[in-house]
């Protein structure tokens, strides 16, 4: 089977029109959807050409594209772009990727539903609270699917987190431990960190933002948080403008409570969890590929590992999810309410860094 690319990847004043459809060989790795979809990658970052690349292996579909340099991608670098948004519009597609810089979502996506298509949107939701609302009162006016990009939510280890707690396996969770850093330049060592979104705080870089995955998982685990403390601040030599550590104290509604550390400057990447409950501990260690538990009364640790999980897999796994809602087979896993609540958290973290003040989250 070949998948058919029709790409108009779009300059911002112009347009360059393509007329035939261009193939790419799919690998045999194939899902059922039972339609054929007309998805709008809208950004060609290094996430956008993920989707693309994932979209390939996956069903056959017709992609159009939008960035705003006319530039070919890697991917597919005969094809002609588009940069401007409502000319890719247009096309009528029946789901928008939105996977520009942070500080573009929301323009982007309210474009797009106001367009009548479905989203999906890169994590975070935005970097300021501007046209928030504004898009989830659009979404559900006009009875739009919206998926949110928390990808950890498709990560082996921390499915097999969730399903323990669901067991009950370490009773009332009393406490949860979350801490993720890798040094800056890592990240892409291809490009020039100090000219990255994350460098940038009109963009939304920092790494409450960047790395709000954690925020997103530790209340996909215990729940809603009700209050929050933080600090963070510019602490390395990094040429930055935005913060490069983090650490937020959480008040569960449960009543636990959490802490969150977030940095730029790990040179050994780390990302790792800790749940304490009255009857045992779980520990999840990403990088290790391994979740660890201990249940009182049993006197030794049992684990899960899963070795042969590659990072793509649960890109993978993610976009499988997106194609089977917008086929009316799944369910959003975390949709743009799930994405607002959790800028929510991310925001008042920078509140609280800012006066030194203890916030209130409301739900």
């Amino acid at each position: 089977m070949k998948t058919s690319f029709y790409f108009s990847i779009v300059p911002s004043r112009s347009r360059i029109r393509h007329s035939e459809p261009v193939s790419l060989i799919t690998s045999n790795l194939k899902a059922s959807f039972n339609i054929m979809s007309r998805i709008l990658i809208a950004g060609l970052g290094s996430i956008g050409r993920r989707h693309l690349r994932n979209l390939a292996c996956i069903e056959e579909h017709t992609i159009v594209l939008y960035r705003t340099h006319p530039i070919p991608v890697e991917e597919a670098p005969k094809l002609p772009v588009y940069t401007d948004i409502s000319e890719a519009l247009s096309t009528q597609p029946d789901l928008v990727i939105v996977s520009t810089p942070t500080a573009h979502h929301v323009s982007v996506a309210l474009a797009a539903v106001r367009a009548g298509c479905n989203v999906f949107i890169e994590k975070p939701l935005s970097h300021t609270w501007g046209g928030v609302d504004e898009l989830v009162k659009e979404i559900q006016g006009r009875g739009l699917l919206s998926l949110m990009g928390f990808d950890l939510r498709f990560d082996p280890g921390l499915c097999k987190v969730k399903g323990l707690l669901e067991e009950g396996l370490i009773g009332r969770v009393v406490s949860i431990q979350a801490q993720v850093g890798q040094y800056l330049p890592d990240w892409h060592p291809w490009e020039d960190y100090r000219k990255g979104v994350s460098a940038s705080s009109e963009m939304g870089g920092g790494v409450i933002l960047d790395l709000i995955h954690e925020l997103d998982y530790v209340t996909w685990l215990l729940g809603p948080v009700s209050e929050l403390a933080c600090f963070a601040g510019h602490a390395s030599s990094l040429e930055i403008q935005t913060e490069d550590t983090a650490a937020i104290l959480l008040q569960f509604e449960n009543g636990a409570i959490g802490t969150v550390h977030l940095d730029y400057l790990q040179r050994a990447p780390s990302r790792t969890c800790r749940i304490i409950g009255e009857d045992g501990t779980i520990l999840w260690d990403y990088h290790a590929q391994q979740v660890r538990w201990y249940k009182a009364g049993k006197d030794e640790w049992e684990e899960f590992a899963y070795p042969d999980c590659q990072r793509n897999d649960r890109f993978l796994s993610e976009m499988k999810h997106v194609l089977a809602c917008l086929a009316g087979q799944d369910q959003p896993r975390a949709d743009v309410t799930v994405g607002r609540q959790v800028l929510r958290l991310a925001l008042a973290a920078k509140e609280s860094a800012l006066t030194g003040e203890r916030v209130r989250v409301s739900s």
